[in-house]
């Protein structure tokens, strides 16, 4: 038996009070969103590690020195499933753990110079991906059609 596709599965009418155009352009919004988001963290991926290794340096890259906890509530995860995490990213040598200068009994953790040059090296590989796509799938006008379009969904962020 054929499964559905789960994008085109029929939604529910949109809700009291809001446009069928507010609601398709929420709908469309979001699967586009996941789909880029599927797509661009495909472009730095390799086999060596895991989507959830991947996403634990990528934040310990934003944040600097942390404990595990708190990049365990950071990625919404259980500390033992980070603990997990960073045990691997460790044997990979892309991770450093010392001593919490403030409490003694926790460590921080850092990136070494190879998580940071894996780091950079993913954001590079990302950034060029987004930018060659826009620049051969998007005419000019295209591209300023898609930038008028991202200044209207930043006031989306605005309170």
């Amino acid at each position: 038996m054929e499964q559905p596709d789960p994008e085109a599965v029929e939604t529910p009418g949109p809700p009291d009070g809001v446009s069928e155009s507010a609601a398709r352009a929420a709908r469309d919004l979001r699967v586009v969103f996941s789909r880029l988001r599927r797509r661009i963290r495909e472009v730095a991926e390799d086999e060596e590690l895991t989507p959830s290794q991947e996403s634990a340096l990528t934040l310990v890259g934003k944040h600097g020195a942390a404990t595990a906890s708190a990049l365990a509530a950071a990625e919404g995860v259980r500390p033992q499933s980070m603990a997990t995490t960073l045990a691997a990213l460790d044997r990979h040598g892309l991770i450093r753990r010392s001593p919490d200068p403030d409490d003694g009994r926790r460590q921080l953790v850092t990136l070494t110079d190879a998580g940071r040059e894996r780091v950079e090296g993913n954001r590079r590989a990302r950034a060029e991906w987004l930018a060659r796509a826009f620049e051969d799938r998007f005419t000019e006008d295209e591209r300023r059609t898609v930038l008028t379009a991202f200044a209207l969904m930043d006031r989306l962020t605005q309170q």
